[in-house]
């Protein structure tokens, strides 16, 4: 039996159906220059994996749509597809996360700068603090939002109210600048 097939669908283009051993259930995702993939259980066939994508053939036009100006934003913006200097992403991100930790009384343990393809940043139960090296290309506003978030998770480690709290007293509305920060996660990939 094959892990993988594509399957060229009339309306959507290719679709990449991939056996997954961590799919409880059929998932569809939608990526930027990635296009439509499927993750299957080994327990479903990917004929049955197809019938569910036909039956989402909406729902996947519009991602598609998304996913088609994000491309064309990505493409046309300025400086995003130059080359990254990790030794000078790690200058600027850790100069600039110890002086939010100092002005705000924020303490972590170490700082790794990497080059991640899903997320922005996180805090370790140990308060170690990861970086994305590609968050240079974003404003400096974004930048600060991004590194005073994952301080605030050396306080509060889940996303509940206090967390939003503790944020939007750094920040002002942080699910504000959260949903914009999501419109550069083209970035990322």
């Amino acid at each position: 039996m094959a892990n993988a097939i594509t399957v060229e669908i009339n309306g959507i283009g290719p679709v990449l159906f991939e056996h997954s051993k961590r799919a409880k259930r059929v998932v569809i995702s939608v990526k930027p220059f990635k296009g439509v993939r499927v993750a299957v259980p080994y327990r479903v066939s990917f004929n049955k994996a197809e019938e569910f994508v036909h039956s989402k053939m909406d729902w996947i036009k519009k991602q598609l749509e998304k996913v088609k100006q994000y491309e064309r934003e990505y493409d046309s913006s300025s400086g995003t597809n130059e080359v990254i200097d990790k030794e000078k992403a790690r200058a600027v991100l850790t100069r600039r996360l110890q002086k939010l930790a100092k002005d705000n009384g924020f303490s972590y343990n170490r700082v790794f700068i990497r080059n991640q393809k899903t997320r922005w940043g996180s805090c370790s139960s140990k308060n170690n603090i990861s970086l994305n090296m590609k968050l240079i290309k974003l404003p400096n506003e974004l930048i600060d939002y991004v590194i005073l978030h994952e301080l605030v998770h050396t306080h509060k480690k889940y996303h509940r109210k206090a967390f939003w709290a503790e944020l939007d007293t750094l920040v002002g509305d942080g699910k504000k600048i959260s949903s914009r920060l999501k419109k550069h996660g083209i970035i990322l990939y």
